[in-house]
């Protein structure tokens, strides 16, 4: 259904309050209670005597959380709330840049998801909560829930680099990371369909951000098609970190015997300094001249989380303020938060949210179902990722986590194959059995 004036105008004052919220999220704007009266309405569902589930946000996790909820708890009410019309994937959209895969391969529909697995789709944008009362305040009007779940993903900080606005709008527009799906996405695969040679940039920010070896596959596959168009171009790759962060065996090799002229990695390459003007940027010891970039800069927690109060301080990355063991909120009854704006040092990737999102539909569907409660189980991560593609080749790696006394998470019964020259086919080909899988496991039944 197309939205009306009315609501496209809610969203971008939204958007607008959104921007200024996330700065100082005690803040009330005559703009914000503008937007916020529009929601003094309830929202076009239907009543229900059935335990409501309202999941807001439609990644990875909360479509798996979505279709598991219904699965596990068939009296529930599921509503899936998402401001999208459509899901592109982040994963595999690396091969989407260099024209290995097409568009549709990574586009799906809420529609079919929710008709298939017996919940609603519901096209709108969470802007608030009421914990005492249990309702979610969105654009198109508030939910009243018994159970809420928040899966909003992750959002950028830039303040590591600028605390100019006007400064980070450009690294925004001009300079889009490519993590978020959509026009990122379309901005960069323009880049590096028209760079003509010289210098790449590419950035892998310090700490845990969303999928740890995006970063590196992408430096080889843009390398790769630089290679293949035989342009007088490199990709340098700024790392904040002081090593590969994962696969570093895998990687490290394909740099060094595939892409010795087509890729420069930096390691423990804190940007200093970025001028856009000129186009250089300063580390703290070197500086580097580019024609085209894309920086990625640090992530933190969707800024829904901090406006609703469910978000950790600054120190940590304003990710969720959760018991980590269930994923209940500390301070709101019924509230749960997972995916990447989760503060577990799980792979912010979407095979882990995948396997959290079931474990966290369990949760509560043991809760609607009165049944006894249950143990602790173990996200997964499944990745691979392209290392060159002519011909088609990858590494993978696989692991469970642990935890100690303290609750601080590690790897467990972590396999990889990083040997591209021996596995690397056969790990290409698995690329698309694994994509193919999940998304038959989200959108299908």
């Amino acid at each position: 259904m197309a939205i009306s004036r009315r609501e496209a105008l809610a969203l971008s004052g939204l958007a607008l309050a959104s921007s200024t919220l996330s700065a100082n999220p005690e803040s009330k704007s005559k703009k914000e209670a503008k937007s916020s009266s529009l929601t003094d309405y309830k929202a076009p569902l239907p009543d229900t005597k059935n335990p409501r589930v309202v999941v807001v946000g439609g990644g990875w996790s909360g479509l798996s959380i979505a279709k598991y909820t219904k699965l596990f708890a068939s009296t529930a009410d599921v509503v899936l709330v998402e401001q999208k019309n459509q899901f592109i994937s982040c994963p595999v959209s690396n091969l989407w840049l260099v024209d290995k895969v097409e568009l549709e391969y990574l586009t799906h529909d809420y529609l079919q998801a929710a008709r298939k697995n017996d919940y609603t789709y519901f096209q709108a944008t969470a802007i608030d909560l009421d914990k005492e009362n249990q309702i979610l305040k969105t654009s198109n009007g508030y939910i009243e829930y018994d159970y809420l779940v928040f899966a909003p993903g992750i959002d950028y900080d830039y303040s590591r680099w600028t605390k100019d606005i006007a400064f980070e709008n450009r690294l925004r527009h001009e300079y889009p990371a490519g993590f978020m799906p959509g026009s990122e996405h379309l901005t960069l695969k323009n880049k590096i369909k028209n760079f003509k040679g010289g210098n790449f940039i590419l950035t892998v920010p310090a700490g845990n951000y969303r999928c740890l070896p995006a970063p590196y596959e992408r430096a080889c596959v843009i390398a790769d098609y630089f290679k293949q168009k035989k342009l007088n171009a490199k990709v340098i790759l700024l790392d904040a970190n002081n090593s590969i962060t994962i696969k570093e065996e895998g990687f490290k090799s394909a740099f060094d015997e595939l892409y010795a002229d087509y890729i420069e990695y930096v390691p423990s390459a804190k940007i200093a300094e970025i001028d856009l003007d000129n186009k250089v940027v300063y580390t703290e010891f070197e500086e580097f001249e580019f024609e085209d970039a894309a920086f990625y800069p640090q992530v933190r927690g969707a800024k829904i989380l901090e406006r609703v109060g469910l978000a950790k301080d600054a120190k940590n990355k304003l990710e969720a303020h959760i018991n980590q063991l269930t994923y209940e909120a500390i301070d709101a009854k019924n509230v749960y938060i997972t995916g990447d704006s989760r503060p577990m040092g799980f792979s912010k990737s979407g095979n882990t949210s995948n396997i959290e999102g079931k474990y966290v539909a369990s949760l509560i569907a043991q809760k609607i179902n009165k049944t006894k409660p249950l143990k602790w189980r173990t996200p997964v991560t499944s990745c691979f990722s392209a290392v060159s593609i002519a011909p088609e080749r990858a590494i993978y790696i696989y692991t469970e986590y642990a935890y100690d006394k303290n609750t601080v998470f590690s790897f467990a019964n972590t396999i990889s194959s990083e040997d591209w020259k021996k596995d690397g086919v056969v790990n290409a080909e698995s690329i698309y059995d694994w994509a193919d899988a999940l998304y038959l496991d989200m959108f299908d039944k």
